[in-house]
């Protein structure tokens, strides 16, 4: 059995065993602004990543599609996304899945906060917020 290890006050990781746990503060991750209307905060393990996502009323995020599984829960306001040529509205307390692969697109009907999930991690957002 592995040791258990603590690491130093603030530092966010503490060793059990031979795997690490991270605790992570949204207050303490950088926004990171895409466009005018769109922001978001990322934590990213190995296999899956959360995004905080901000959107203002008009933000669309254009079509497009991604190998990783997505999960979208509306914390507030009213998101609607094409998918497959139909329109999905999704509202405070909705949670919408997208399977990996399908091309979407979302508006944001309202100022709009929500978590989105993806599992494997969008490597490609990690890029983007390491090269500003």
């Amino acid at each position: 059995m592995g040791r258990r290890r603590r690491g130093g006050p603030g530092t966010g990781t503490r060793h059990v065993t031979d795997q690490s746990v991270r605790l992570h503060r949204w207050d303490e991750i950088a926004l990171e602004k895409i466009t005018e209307l769109i922001s978001r905060k990322i934590v990213a393990g190995e296999r899956e990543m959360l995004a905080q996502i901000y959107l203002k009323k008009g933000a669309l995020v254009p079509m497009h599609a991604h190998e990783s599984e997505q999960m979208t829960y509306v914390l507030q306001g009213t998101l609607k996304f094409l998918i497959g040529g139909e329109e999905v509205t999704v509202r405070e307390g909705d949670v919408l899945h997208i399977p990996p692969g399908l091309p979407h697109q979302a508006e944001a009907l309202d100022d709009t906060f929500e978590l989105d999930v993806f599992a494997p991690i969008r490597s490609d957002w990690l890029t983007s917020a390491e090269e500003d």
